[in-house]
């Protein structure tokens, strides 16, 4: 999310008399649109549907659907577009990872891979539309009548939807543990390794396999979120920046200059970041997947 200059109008639009301070406004910000279920008042609550990840993360999905089936219909054997260019870069990439990790049969786990690295990338790319963009877009539905308290646009800043996915991938490896291994032999490489097959070491075994498992889907979702999340309090607070004479502050020039400056350059570096967090997740699928086809 780029910040924009003129924040002090969309502040104070939430009302004259509630007073916004840097607080109030970061944390306005980052809360989720939760209204099935109520508040969260725990770290973990299934009761709880955050609307507005569940919005974004679903239309994002269905965008990158989208965009592939386009690609693929339009895809000719000629001098091919920008667009197919770009497409065909990906699909090589990816095929090029996949066969490097994978040593199998690969006609589900490229395409897989591919639809992950461009549903990732288009939710974090998300986190570019500027902060109060948003706002203002809720203030223009409530003159129409529709109340929407609050709305976190960026699904990967929120932990349910990274988790989510993380989670997601474990239930993958696990499958295909069992397709190429077998039931028998996926429940005997628990308990036998990587201490070996003794009676004596199989606990052992089996409770640090389950530590990994757990592990994997903790740390594949905790990545993500941390680092989108630490990029979109970045641009909060350029953002706010942008606006100190709102929280009495006669720094106004200096906050605008920074504001424009400080908040280009974030955009521009946070472009690398979107790109780099989607190629960290695919390729991790793509190990923790290729790890269930190895036997030990």
């Amino acid at each position: 999310m780029s910040s924009e200059a003129n924040l002090a109008s969309g502040v104070a639009s939430h009302g004259a008399a509630e007073v916004i301070t840097p607080t109030s406004y970061i944390a306005e910000h980052l809360q989720n649109l939760n209204n099935i279920g109520g508040k969260q008042t725990s770290i973990i609550d299934f009761s709880v549907i955050n609307l507005d990840t569940v919005f974004w993360t679903s239309l994002m999905g269905v965008l990158a659907v989208v965009l592939l089936l386009i690609a693929a219909r339009r895809a000719s054997p000629g001098v091919p577009g920008r667009f197919q260019a770009l497409v065909e870069m990906l699909v090589e990439m990816v095929e090029t990872q996949s066969k490097s990790i994978i040593h199998g049969n690969r006609s589900y786990i490229a395409p897989l891979a591919l639809f992950v690295f461009c549903w990732i990338i288009l939710l974090n790319t998300l986190d570019l539309i500027p902060v109060d963009w948003i706002v203002g877009v809720n203030h223009f539905a409530e003159s129409f009548g529709l109340h929407v308290p609050h709305h976190k646009i960026v699904p990967t800043t929120d932990l349910n939807a990274t988790l989510g996915l993380s989670f997601s991938v474990l239930l993958l490896v696990l499958f295909y543990s069992f397709k190429i291994k077998g039931v028998g032999g996926f429940m005997h490489e628990l308990i036998s390794a990587p201490f070996g097959a003794k009676w004596y070491l199989a606990p052992i075994n089996l409770a640090l396999n389950l530590i990994e498992y757990v592990a994997k889907g903790v740390s594949l979702g905790m990545r993500l979120f941390g680092n989108m999340y630490a990029g979109e309090l970045i641009f909060l607070l350029i953002a706010l920046l942008g606006s100190i004479w709102t929280f009495s502050l006669d720094m106004t020039l200096f906050g605008f200059v920074g504001n424009v400056i400080a908040g280009s350059a974030w955009a521009i570096f946070h472009i690398l970041v979107i790109l780099l967090q989607a190629f960290i997740f695919m390729m991790l699928t793509l190990v923790y997947i290729g790890q269930a086809h190895s036997h030990h």
